[in-house]
């Protein structure tokens, strides 16, 4: 359970960074990566927050029946 809390963690930062990389982009008008339109950044970031999310679900699940 140590390494989906390590990758749920990972996966978090993931999605903060491409939200600032978004905001950033959208601010300047250029592109920082090879994504074309800044909306792309935060539908990525919500998918790396909602696999952040139920990661954290299930490590939690599993610690609550072991004990």
């Amino acid at each position: 359970m140590k390494a989906l809390n390590w990758i749920g963690w990972v996966s978090g930062g993931i999605g903060i960074i491409l939200i600032v990389l978004g905001t950033i982009s959208g601010l300047t008008g250029k592109d920082i990566l090879p994504i074309n339109h800044v909306v792309n950044y935060f539908n990525m970031g919500n998918s790396f927050f909602l696999i952040t999310i139920a990661l954290f679900i299930v490590v939690n699940r599993c610690e609550c029946n072991k004990k």
